[in-house]
């Protein structure tokens, strides 16, 4: 398949075009119900309340509610390495981009381009276009940023040391808990007692008497999961609703005008992305981490996503650079989301390559 049928197969690929207008639309709908005021500023909040502490937990939840095979476990693997490295080279990297300024906003420009807005803006869009397992493995994969956004980052923005406070927000936080839940259920389901229930395969739709985990609940408790599945279908448009509310609360006026936040906007949209295409196009042809489509899909749309709103509160709470985060994160999220469709393309294209099935 050359190129050109590569291409025309991706963008007459119904369920990708479907979840790109569904993402950019919901997004428009929402700037367009705050602008006109239909949406009051209180409810915004909500949204975003709601979809943190209730659908994107129960969206992570309910991605390791599967089976265990030694394919996906060895890819959730290198999917959680990568996630613990690329946070690692980013720290070390990402500030020369910013060479030529002075030393507070290299360093907050660093931590800014380093941390995305995995969580609230990239899991809902890797579960719309990849389902279940992509939704899996950004949950594995955020657990390194997590441990580098509450670490690393408060304390390079703080100046403080790290406190016992910080941790246990950390821990408690309802998508941490549901995440470490449901990769441990995950990954004892095989030698947890077993019964027989009858199970519906996600490809072929047919369903068998299999023997599962007895906490399996797509299987075991089909009426409490499908209630699951609902409330976690909410994180998509109630996500995509709240950062367009947000992005009709700012003021475009300077934020347009400044050239840093532009200059940022790329980086962490377009020059991120590609440094995690780049590694692992290289360690997959050298058969170190190596990871299929879905993975490597997830993890550059991950890297594509606009500047963390924690990363934000950071140089806000503390006085570092804090007209210029917030400029980056306008400019940034107008930015991912002209370019996610893009990246969502591109990832399809290098999905054909041997390397990544």
């Amino acid at each position: 398949m050359n190129l050109v049928d590569s291409v025309v197969k991706v963008v007459t690929n119904a369920s990708i075009i479907g979840a790109i207008v569904a993402t950019i639309g919901t997004i428009l709908l929402g700037y367009w119900l705050r602008k006109t005021n239909r949406l009051k500023e209180g409810a915004v909040k909500s949204l975003t309340t709601v979809t943190m502490t209730v659908a994107l937990p129960l969206l992570a939840f309910n991605s390791f509610m599967t089976p265990l095979n030694q394919k996906t476990l060895q890819q959730g693997m290198s999917v959680l390495i990568w996630g613990l490295l690329i946070y690692i080279i980013l720290i070390v990297t990402m500030p020369w981009l910013y060479a030529k300024y002075g030393k507070d906003e290299r360093d907050v420009l660093g931590v800014l381009t380093s941390f995305g807005s995995t969580t609230f803006f990239g899991m809902p869009i890797v579960g719309a276009v990849y389902g279940a397992k992509g939704v899996m493995y950004a949950s594995i994969f955020n657990i390194g940023y997590r441990i580098f956004l509450y670490s690393y980052a408060y304390i390079k923005m703080s100046g403080q040391q790290l406190k016992g406070e910080h941790i246990k927000k950390m821990l408690l936080n309802p998508i941490v808990v549901a995440t470490f839940l449901g990769l441990f259920l995950w990954l004892i389901q095989n030698a947890a007692p077993q019964v027989t229930a009858m199970v519906t395969d996600s490809k072929t739709g047919q369903a068998s008497l299999q023997h599962v985990a007895f906490f399996r609940l797509d299987a075991t408790m089909p009426w409490l999961y499908s209630w699951f599945k609902m409330m976690a279908a909410l994180a998509s448009p109630l996500a995509w609703l709240a950062i367009g509310g947000n992005l009709a609360q700012m003021s475009f006026g300077e934020a347009l005008k400044n050239k840093t936040a532009w200059y940022y906007s790329f980086n962490k949209v377009i020059i991120v992305p590609i440094i995690m295409i780049v590694l692992t196009v290289i360690t997959s042809a050298m058969g170190i981490l190596p990871v299929d489509h879905i993975a490597l899909a997830t993890m550059v749309i991950m890297m594509a996503t606009p500047v963390a709103t924690v990363a934000v509160n950071y140089a806000m709470a503390f006085n570092r650079q804090s007209l210029l985060a917030s400029n980056t994160s306008l400019i940034s999220t107008i930015l991912a989301t002209i370019f996610i469709p893009v990246w969502i393309i591109a990832v399809q294209l290098l999905g054909d390559l041997p390397l990544f099935k």
